[in-house]
């Protein structure tokens, strides 16, 4: 064979070889996806760089824990792991249904109530559907909101309290939903009962108004009533609830929503079919008879926000009534800034809320009430720090 023709054939398998691997590549691009104009959530900060203990007071988790009966029920050897939950959490709606003196067919749990949201939303919203939010409130409405294409307004708040009269001048006839959490978070305000009521006797009737009780247990307020206790009866009334704050089992993730059997109904339909995972529901069941461990929550949450609430005032730091499990400091009249405290707690090994990241509300953060140990320690940090 000529060096020639040895040449001819060499190239022709380089050019072989060149071609399979453009042929790889073409099948390795991504097919396009949707792009969605929407800021990620951002949770509360729970690590801090060459610090192996930290204090997370950014997330409103429970300051005791968990149960101690709900511990004991997890750590339950007999617990059967290798099989699928109840997908119709069955006994966690039962021990619901008793604990609040709800009808069980009008309840429906999730993978925290985020996923409940997230239900909602595919179910209610079509592209251009208009959602009413309070200014500052919980990020996830907006977000699983404009995920399927609805439109989402914001009423503005005063003195980061929900404004009824602006929620209800957003209202046009492309309004299907109405989000407002009660406390609300992350301003720790909250609608009185006679708000709350003029609030859906003053919205068109066919519109949706989503109640989120997320801290309801919390609340010792006269002035104030749950969701689920005013609106248990309301057929255009959906309440969220959760098991992440009172009853410690953020990790677990387990929450539920109550609302018209319809509604209830057409959720069972889109509902992923084993969505809230074993676990979760026993845990559930459990923290719903220990009753003096929400009992005392209830005791230590308002004894530390009374103290914390004290205790910042000494630097003119101001927060709201005392109403859910956190507060929501304000610098405005203080001689540091909220940004400023919250860096030099944070090298410290305490975490708190900054309020700029996705809310955009400048010079205040959120204070979770930890337990003893960590209300102590933030406590003495500030005093290290602004003495």
């Amino acid at each position: 064979m000529s060096i020639f023709l040895k040449i001819v054939l060499f190239s022709i398998k380089i050019c072989n070889f060149i071609y399979k691997e453009l042929i790889k590549l073409k099948k390795m691009v991504t097919p396009k996806f949707k792009k969605f104009k929407i800021e990620a959530y951002k949770p509360g900060k729970s690590k801090v760089k060459k610090l192996k203990k930290v204090i997370k007071l950014s997330a409103n988790e429970s300051a005791l824990g968990i149960s101690p009966m709900a511990k004991k029920s997890i750590s339950n050897k007999k617990m059967i792991l290798d099989k699928y939950p109840d997908g119709k959490s069955q006994d966690l709606k039962k021990a619901i249904s008793k604990k609040y003196k709800c009808d069980l067919n009008k309840i429906i749990c999730g993978a925290g109530s985020d996923e409940i949201i997230q239900m909602l939303c595919q179910l209610y919203l079509n592209p251009n559907d208009e959602v009413i939010v309070p200014e500052y409130s919980f990020l996830m409405y907006r977000i699983y909101a404009k995920i399927v294409g609805a439109k989402v307004l914001f009423a503005k708040e005063v003195n980061f309290k929900v404004s009824i009269r602006e929620i209800l001048k957003k209202i046009t006839r492309k309004t299907k939903i109405v989000f407002v959490a009660n406390p609300n978070n992350p301003t720790a305000t909250y609608l009185t009962k006679k708000e709350i009521l003029e609030l859906r006797n003053k919205m068109n009737k066919n519109i949706l108004l989503v109640v989120d009780d997320a801290y309801s247990e919390y609340m010792k307020n006269n002035d104030y009533t749950s969701g689920l206790d005013l609106f248990r009866n309301k057929d255009n009334v959906f309440i969220l609830r959760t098991f992440s704050k009172m009853f410690g089992l953020a990790s677990l993730r387990v929450g539920w929503g109550y609302g018209s059997k319809k509604i209830i109904d057409a959720l069972n339909v889109i509902k992923p079919p084993f969505n809230v995972n074993g676990v979760a529901q026993h845990a559930a069941i459990a923290s719903l008879r220990d009753t003096k461990f929400i009992s005392r929550s209830v005791r230590h949450n308002l004894l530390y926000a009374k103290k914390l609430k004290k205790f910042l005032e000494v630097y003119n730091i101001s927060s709201n009534k005392i109403s859910a499990n956190f507060l929501f400091l304000n610098f405005d009249n203080s001689k540091i800034s909220a940004k400023y405290l919250y860096e030099k707690l944070k090298q410290k090994g305490v975490i708190l809320r900054s309020t700029e990241d996705g809310y955009g509300i400048k010079n205040k953060l959120r204070l979770t009430i930890g337990s003893k140990e960590e209300n102590l320690k933030f406590m003495n940090t500030v005093k290290r720090i602004l003495n």
